[in-house]
């Protein structure tokens, strides 16, 4: 890429974040409220539905590029396949933030709207396993690809409670996933990368501690598919679908905290979809670490994860699926702290 390129691209994602601002305070002075409750952590009413100017600058921006960029278009049945879903999830999320839906309502949602993205072509039919090989899916790809779809689209949701936390952390992913797409020639996920990297940039100073509002749903959902859905995108970065790795390796902090708090839950008995407090992230802010210092943490984790990204393109294919051992040794790490912290508190883990 040219460095003439590059400064347009920066031009165009620069008009994309300001409007994405515009719209935050558009949010901010027309709020949708966000009551304090026993489960959050803020103590006042405060605006939420700011992932509106997310969604609305990513849409702006793959309508755009969609007319003038046909170096970065995907085909375009999935091209249209990923919008319609990525529009409906946002759709669906924005009314949630508004009327507060039943999880299941939810779920459904993201179902369907992965359903779509996978109908339209957009699946992980091999995976490649160490001192293996390749494994062909089959019809299993389609199903595997659903349910990571959901469960990235959770993930980001359920880590959606600090100031700053996920904003922060899908930047830096943002950042990372499209400096490798740039050096492998995926121009669409570099694209989409930069237009979604925008939106966040916009909304962030508005959400930083003390936040003047929160994304909501609407926002933390439609990121979480976004960045699911590159990640299947990315898989096709090789002819092993190794780099579907990719967005799992950046997001690693937020996935392993989502699935340790689950998997603790589940052992403990209580109900899966009840609301909670004890997200590791929830339970390092009780025990008394600053709520911008534990969002800090995972933006260090997030630019770690990124520079691991960048290696995961050296290493050998047989080793390749390794490079999620040294972030899973990190939050193993982090998970003993917080566990210290937790005991010294007297905190509960329960509920």
């Amino acid at each position: 890429m040219t460095f003439h390129a590059f400064l347009q691209h920066l031009t165009f994602a620069a008009g994309l974040a300001v409007l994405s601002a515009v719209l935050v305070r558009l949010m901010i002075a027309f709020p949708i409220l966000d009551h304090p409750d026993h489960r959050k952590a803020h103590s006042r009413p405060t605006p939420k539905g700011g992932g509106v100017g997310i969604v609305c600058a990513f849409i702006l921006g793959m309508l755009v590029l969609y007319q003038v960029a046909d170096f970065a278009r995907m085909a375009d049945r999935r091209f249209i396949g990923v919008i319609l879903a990525a529009v409906a999830i946002a759709v669906v999320a924005l009314l949630d933030d508004v009327r507060d839906f039943r999880f299941v309502v939810k779920l459904s949602a993201q179902a369907l709207a992965a359903l779509v993205a996978v109908g339209s072509g957009l699946v992980v039919d091999r995976l490649a396993l160490p001192w293996y090989g390749i494994l062909e899916l089959g019809p299993l790809g389609a199903v595997l690809t659903v349910f990571w779809i959901v469960a990235c689209t959770n993930a980001v949701n359920f880590m959606d409670g600090l100031d700053g936390l996920i904003g922060g952390t899908v930047l830096i992913a943002c950042v990372g996933l499209g400096a490798v797409a740039e050096l492998q020639g995926g121009w669409f996920i570099y694209a989409a990368c930069l237009i979604l990297g925008a939106g966040i940039l916009g909304f962030l100073p508005f959400n930083l501690s003390p936040a003047r509002i929160f994304m909501g749903d609407v926002g933390s959902q439609f990121l979480g598919f976004m960045l699911a859905v590159l990640g299947v995108a990315a898989a096709r970065l090789d002819v092993a679908q190794l780099s579907f790795l990719l967005v799992p390796l950046l997001l690693f902090a937020l996935l392993f905290d989502t699935g340790f708090t689950l998997l603790r839950r589940a052992v403990m008995g209580e109900a899966l979809s009840a609301p909670h407090r004890t997200h590791l992230y929830q339970m390092a802010q009780r025990s008394g670490v600053p709520a911008l210092a534990v969002a800090a943490a995972h933006w260090g984790f997030a630019a770690f994860h990124g520079a691991l990204a960048l290696l995961f393109l050296r290493l050998a294919p047989d080793v390749k699926p390794l490079i999620i051992l040294p972030p899973l040794a990190v939050q193993v790490l982090w998970l003993a702290y917080v566990a210290a912290r937790v005991r010294r508190a007297g905190l509960s883990w329960g509920g």
